[in-house]
């Protein structure tokens, strides 16, 4: 079993609730646009950080981070890209990357939306966390925690707090 903290979209900005909201949790996962090394560090020193860079990521996230992630917990594999879309709506590319890989969760950010769905056709759950920092549209700053266990996600926990 294996407990995951999962954001995006911090912008430079790394709520001290949502660090809380992780306490538990064995890593940490970052869906893009970080916004600053800074952050990655914050977070990898409390928990070992899975993330891909996005958009607005400087060079220096860059160089840490890749664009894609795809790898196994818990006999899941995981796929998590910044700019995604979402079942029946993904962005240009990444439903024939989605098929090549055929992973069991599918991870985007870019979208300030909190979504969790399954897209039946390709066999995955897709999670977007929304957006954790302060810049953008949203009125909720959002996270997402959950348990990987045999292959499957369970006990999904939704962080939220109005932006300030």
């Amino acid at each position: 079993m294996t407990r995951i903290g999962l954001l995006s979209d911090t912008h430079g900005f790394l709520d001290e609730d949502i660090l809380q909201f992780f306490q538990e949790t064995n890593e940490v996962w970052h869906a893009g646009d970080i916004g600053g090394i800074e952050v990655a560090d914050r977070m990898k020193a409390i928990r070992p950080l899975r993330a891909v860079y996005g958009n607005i990521d400087d060079h220096r996230v860059r160089t840490e981070f890749p664009e894609i992630q795809i790898f196994t917990v818990e006999h899941l594999t995981v796929f998590i890209t910044h700019i995604g879309g979402y079942p029946r709506h993904y962005e240009r590319g990444v439903r024939e990357k989605l098929l090549a890989v055929k992973p069991g969760l599918f991870i985007s950010g870019h979208s300030h939306i909190l979504k969790v769905m399954p897209d039946r056709k390709l066999d995955l759950l897709h999670i977007n966390p929304g957006a954790a920092g302060k810049s953008g549209f949203h009125t909720l700053q959002t996270a997402v925690r959950f348990i990987i266990e045999e292959g499957k996600v369970k006990e999904l926990d939704v962080y939220q707090k109005p932006r300030r």
